[in-house]
């Protein structure tokens, strides 16, 4: 039996993750959900997440250290930015990119009140990032890629935004359990999403299986150093420990 979700967090699962319709478009087959509002900001940051989601796991698997660049795309409010800025300091920086202004202003806020400053905000669009080109050790994506209105668009952007080397890691909750109390909509198989980052210039180098509710899969464009792998399925947590093989490192 499903846990009940605390009120705020089931409240805008229901009205900015499922609630509003879904986009009047799909893409490779797979219909596109709208961008949650930044009026759901504290659902991003509530007190719950470490719980659920363990992005400790997320955080340690990335390999990334001072003096690299971690690129947070969809930032949001900064839950993830901010882990990222403390990991690459003092030489490296993190790049948080969104689309909506309100919530670089609440990243922005949180930041100063962290005493970190090696944050570099960016508004990026529909369709690009505006991080400069071979920028990126790490580009992060935390449960938004499936929200990208033009997903081929923003894979070329994001392609041409990493180092030669650098990593696409997708993050997003898994279709295959529905035990995972997220919308159907806002859901991906691994299936789903290696088909998509394959049809536009990526390879799989990566993936992480023991998150609670997500997927983490780790790409490099299809001229990148590491071997090609082919995505292990997913099994429940309660059969046996599913596979997990180690991300690169950024370099």
């Amino acid at each position: 039996m499903r846990t009940p979700a605390p009120p705020l967090a089931a409240l805008l699962l229901t009205t900015l993750l499922g609630g509003a319709p879904a986009a009047a478009a799909d893409f490779m087959g797979r219909p596109l959900a709208q961008t949650m509002s930044h009026q759901g900001a504290p659902w991003l940051t509530r007190d719950s997440r470490m719980r659920e989601e363990r992005p400790e796991l997320l955080w340690t698997w990335l390999n990334l250290g001072p003096g690299d660049a971690a690129c947070d795309i969809g930032a949001g409010n900064g839950f993830h930015t901010l882990v990222l800025a403390r990991t690459v300091a003092p030489s490296g920086v993190a790049w948080a990119v969104d689309i909506q202004p309100e919530m670089l202003a609440l990243l922005g806020e949180r930041a100063t009140a962290a005493g970190i400053d090696n944050v570099r905000p960016v508004q990026g669009t529909q369709t690009e990032t505006r991080l400069p080109a071979d920028t990126c050790d790490v580009a992060l994506l935390v449960d938004v890629y499936h929200e990208f209105s033009d997903p081929a668009a923003m894979l070329e952007s994001l392609r041409e935004s990493l180092k030669p080397g650098g990593r696409l890691v997708l993050v997003e909750y898994r279709a295959e359990d529905p035990t995972v109390p997220i919308k159907a909509l806002h859901k991906m198989t691994k299936a789903a999403a290696h088909r998509e980052l394959t049809a536009h210039g990526f390879k799989l180098v990566g993936q992480l299986d023991t998150l609670p509710w997500q997927h983490a899969l780790a790409y490099q464009r299809d001229d990148g150093p590491d071997p090609a792998q082919e995505p292990t399925p997913w099994t429940p947590q309660t059969a046996p420990p599913p596979t997990q093989t180690p991300a690169p490192t950024p370099r």
